[in-house]
């Protein structure tokens, strides 16, 4: 169903639960995806496909799609003779298909727009390091176009996601001026830095005072980076938390594999929603049966505060605000879209 509130609204309510990984649902329905468009790919020939991964979410209990468009570029389509005015008409039908899937349910569903970095045009395991050698400019002319088009689509969000560091946080927030929507900003993370080395704290501090961002953490890391990023999130810009490991595994670029074992636990929830989380979901090799068990975990929470209380159950904390360093005062509140 499409919602009726503004993605901010419902966040300063009650916890949001995203979906998951997107590209492992598609290879466990038996798509091939090694090719370098990746799931972007399905929006040529099996766009079905992608719907139904959609609907998996769904079913499981997400209350935000995340669409298809992660490695979905002008650049990337432009490498297989696809045109401009073609690209952005795929960029939509992303968007459509994530909207098709959340009208299968009475749930509120939000769909969000994919961003993806501009190393995952390169298709080369770059979105992993950043520091492509492009300046802040640059890398805004490379996302402002496609970001211009997916907001023409009409999403209810933008994720700008997997972002490897600073200078492409910071071309991003700069691209999505003027779009018209809110965003979240979530950056890929190694221990308790950016993937190209810089504090969480710089990083996260870029969308501090931005009320077009509505959410600010991580994705597409180790769970246990993701248990320190949060809080710190939460004590820079006072903004509610997204927050969307891996499964633990780590991806071998050069091997296009997966290795490892994993350790995602749903029960994780509990921990960063007290830190300040209020987005929360799995990213890659996190299935619906994951999200479905999250599911369970919010629900029973919800319940819980309703019969406690005798009355519906309301917002579940607001995020932390502490003082900045030096004494400069307290960080913002909860941004409208």
């Amino acid at each position: 169903m499409q919602p009726a509130r503004p993605l901010a609204a419902a966040l300063a309510e009650s916890t949001v639960l995203l979906d998951g990984g997107l590209s492992n649902q598609l290879e466990a329905q038996g798509c091939d995806l090694s090719d370098e468009l990746w799931s972007a790919r399905l929006l040529l020939d099996e766009e079905q496909q992608i719907e139904a991964a959609h609907r998996a979410y769904v079913r499981a209990g997400a209350q935000v799609l995340i669409t298809s468009g992660y490695q979905a570029t002008f650049e990337g389509f432009a490498r297989r003779g696809i045109g401009r005015v073609r690209a952005a008409e795929l960029f939509a039908r992303s968007v459509e298909l994530a909207r098709r899937a959340g009208g299968a349910t009475d749930r509120e569903i939000w769909v969000a727009a994919s961003v993806g970095p501009y190393g995952a045009m390169l298709a080369d395991g770059s979105e992993y390091r950043g520091r492509y050698g492009l300046s802040v400019r640059e890398l805004e002319r490379f996302h402002r176009p496609r970001i211009e088009a997916l907001a023409a689509a009409g999403p209810d969000a933008l994720a700008l996601e997997t972002v490897p560091d600073t200078d492409e946080a910071e071309a991003l927030l700069q691209a999505v001026e003027g779009c018209g929507l809110p965003v979240w900003l979530s950056y890929s993370v190694a221990g308790d830095r950016t993937r190209a080395g810089q504090s969480l704290e710089s990083a996260f501090g870029l969308a501090a005072g931005l009320g077009t961002v509505v959410a600010v953490g991580v994705n597409c890391c180790d769970p246990a980076d993701a248990d320190r990023a949060v809080e710190t999130a939460a004590e820079v810009t006072g903004k509610p938390v997204v927050v969307y490991p891996n499964s633990g595994e780590r991806w071998d670029a050069e091997a296009r594999a997966w290795t490892g074992g994993a350790t995602f636990d749903p029960r994780r929830v509990r921990g960063w929603q007290a830190a300040g989380a209020r987005l929360v979901g799995g990213c890659c090799r996190i299935g619906p049966g994951p999200i479905a068990e999250l599911a369970r975990l919010l629900e029973g929470e919800r319940t819980g505060r309703t019969e406690r209380s005798g009355r519906p159950a309301g917002r579940p904390g607001e995020p932390r605000r502490t003082r900045r360093p030096g004494g400069a005062g307290e960080t913002g509140g909860t941004a409208e879209p």
